[in-house]
């Protein structure tokens, strides 16, 4: 078992694969997209929705707290959890996955998804490490990776939300196409 979960972290490490998923990035979002556009249920629409809306929810907060690469993150969300970015965009991509209604792609992504963070979030880790060096490590040690530990966290330092870093990061962007996205869903379903 230990082989076959070795393998599935080499394979999402491989810098080949990543190399070729990203330069065809767009036309295998356009499938995927497609294919889900296919199978999805009007009866499972709020649903998504609302799970959807949850993970931008977080998404948002996240832009709106992050200095990318000049501070490092510790405010807002990344007050009670390292990577908020990447459980508010599952939450994101489940809710549209969930309108399909089939629990067995709800189950598979949800697979998918964790090596994919795990392992980018592990590549990450060394970057941080080089940049923000014992203010890292610091940060590493009294906060958790995926897993908030509530009774640790500052409560004004939680409430962070500036919205100059709102628009510099392009949350509204991505709020905008998640809602476009939604609208389309909404006339596509019914």
């Amino acid at each position: 078992m230990e082989t076959i979960i070795t393998k599935i972290y080499d394979l999402f490490n491989d810098p080949k694969l990543r190399g070729k998923l990203l330069t065809y990035r767009w036309p295998l979002t356009i499938a995927i997209l497609t294919i889900l556009a296919l199978l999805m249920k009007p009866q499972y629409f709020w649903l998504g929705l609302f799970i959807s809306l949850a993970g931008e929810t977080l998404q948002v907060w996240c832009f709106a707290a992050l200095h990318k690469k000049k501070e490092l993150a510790i405010t807002g969300p990344y007050a009670a959890v390292r990577n908020p970015m990447y459980i508010g965009r599952y939450f994101l991509i489940l809710g549209v996955v969930t309108i399909t209604g089939n629990l067995f792609l709800m189950i598979i992504f949800s697979i998918i998804y964790y090596f994919y963070m795990v392992n980018r979030v592990g590549r990450e880790e060394v970057v941080l490490k080089e940049i923000f060096a014992e203010a890292y490590q610091e940060y590493c040690n009294r906060t958790n990776r995926f897993i908030p530990a509530w009774q640790e966290v500052d409560k004004e330092t939680i409430c962070y939300f500036r919205w100059n870093l709102f628009f510099k990061n392009n949350a509204h962007l991505n709020l905008l196409s998640v809602i476009v996205g939604y609208l389309i869903v909404y006339s596509w379903l019914f």
